[in-house]
């Protein structure tokens, strides 16, 4: 069966008393609830945040647990205080002794999701080192969210990394040998180990007798079950191969046809560039913020600076919070629509492509706390499928929404925001409505960092969003 890590199982008793008050002093905007869970350094509590009434979970790490652990290079005056997301329903680790083996398709949902967040972080120049059940935690969906990134590393071209980490049953032959390794190949020998333990319910590697473990995993050494189907059988050893050069990478694992399966198509489409979306500054969270009663120019202004303060914490939150309950595109709980009957739309009959409509409605009266007004259920994604050529299809939904009098603001090449003010003729500043020119100006003019969704105030309006998505032919869509 799968155990728990010897590094998972180390217990303390956490923060001293002090630490109570201090997360008063330090963390002013956060009310403290449970204990979550209880680590190497310190402990995890759950708390909400005062503005905005999310719930976070705060890591605690206790510097005098840090020094007897002989880590004095991370050592700081008081203790850290890490405000990370809150997710409800626990650990993989949890999910596969209850369920045991799991079932293909479920493993292969949780694999397909687990493979794109750590492309993303190698993307990002990240290599997370401790890829394991316990690191792995599931949203109310069930959908997966890599935590503790306590052992990663930044990855740099031309340099490797020899720290030898992480936790020996998921730990790459190269990391225990004290090897070099550029940083990519050890997280894909984990997830090999994370993927068996899934269709398992066991581990390939383990062995109470430490040295005999690392004999084990030096060796290639395991054995594939027979009710594996071959897809699996043929996956999981090119992912466990001792040699890092010749080891499977994860373009490769994205290409195989076992992983392609069912693959939904927020996956199968590449992650967004970090940095363009760190300059887009969205309108109506931006708004909720300045009705909390902050200053909308040093706002604006801080997040074009990247600069931390109680202002851009809660738009983050705020922000994050919408991604994480959006059924729209790369969002965690994406939902598929349209399975079927759409394939051959004729482009004229395109205008109603790829909708997401988002409700408004979000701040009470006093603008005191964020509370939504109506269920998370009421925000839609609608949509359609067409073999149309991208711009042919923008072109004829231009052409409806102009006729519906629905103004828009360009936001990607294929994405942009619409209002509609039922009664009224759109014809106001940042929101184009041209019918000469629609389309030529849509895809001339580039869009302004800083929507302009103020110019009307009016209770009356339909927010939207409009995104036309590309499925690749082999994810079977």
């Amino acid at each position: 069966m799968v155990t728990r890590s010897a590094t998972a199982t180390r217990k303390m008793d956490g923060p001293t008393g002090r630490a109570g008050s201090s997360v008063e002093i330090y963390l002013p905007n956060y009310k403290l609830g449970k204990t979550l869970g209880i680590g190497s350094f310190g402990k995890v509590k759950i708390a909400e945040h005062a503005l905005t009434g999310h719930k976070v979970a705060i890591k605690i790490l206790n510097r005098r647990k840090i020094k007897n652990m002989e880590m004095e290079e991370k050592e700081t005056p008081t203790d850290i205080y890490v405000v990370m997301e809150y997710v409800k329903s626990g650990e993989l680790f949890d999910y596969i002794v209850e369920k045991g083996r799991l079932q293909e398709d479920e493993a292969r949902n949780f694999f397909q999701q687990i493979i794109s967040g750590v492309e993303y972080c190698h993307r990002n120049m990240v290599v997370h080192r401790d890829l394991k059940p316990e690191n792995l935690l599931l949203d109310s969906k069930c959908n997966v969210k890599i935590a503790d990134f306590g052992l990663s590393n930044v990855m740099r071209d031309g340099h490797f990394l020899k720290t030898s980490c992480g936790s020996p049953n998921y730990a790459a032959p190269e990391v225990i040998s004290g090897k070099l390794y550029a940083g990519p190949e050890v997280d894909v020998w984990s997830c090999g180990v994370i993927l068996y333990a899934l269709l398992c319910g066991t581990l390939p590697f383990d062995d109470e007798n430490i040295p005999n473990l690392f004999k084990k995993i030096k060796g290639g050494i395991y054995t594939l079950p027979s009710h594996l189907s071959a897809g699996a059988r043929e996956l999981i050893p090119r992912m466990l191969v001792v040699d890092p050069m010749k080891r499977i990478t994860i373009p490769e694992i994205r290409q195989h046809p076992w992983f392609q399966a069912h693959l939904p198509r927020y996956l199968a489409v590449p992650p967004p560039d970090t940095m363009q979306q760190a300059k887009k500054i969205d309108e109506e969270i931006l708004q909720e913020v300045v009705k909390m009663g902050y200053d909308r120019n040093q706002l604006v202004e801080s997040l074009r600076n990247r600069l931390q303060n109680e202002a851009t914490v809660a738009y983050y939150l705020l922000l994050d919070n919408r991604f994480r309950v959006s059924s729209g595109y790369l969002g965690a709980e994406f939902q598929e629509s349209m399975d079927c009957g759409f394939s051959r739309m004729h482009p004229g009959e395109a205008a109603a492509l790829a909708v997401g409509l988002r409700l408004p409605g979000y701040m009470d009266q006093q603008g005191i706390g964020l509370r939504p007004q109506f269920p998370v259920e009421r925000k839609w994604a609608l949509g359609l499928q067409s073999r149309a050529h991208p711009r042919e299809i923008m072109t004829e939904v231009l052409k409806a929404l102009q006729e519906l009098n629905v103004g828009w603001k360009k936001i990607g090449h294929y994405n942009m925001k619409c209002r509609w003010f039922p009664g009224f003729p759109v014809c106001h500043e940042g929101m184009v409505n041209n019918p000469a020119h629609a389309a030529n100006h849509y895809f001339a003019d580039e869009s302004a960092i800083v929507e302009n969704d103020g110019a009307i105030r009016s209770a009356n309006v339909v927010k939207f969003e409009v995104q036309v998505f590309y499925s690749f032919p082999s994810s079977g869509y």
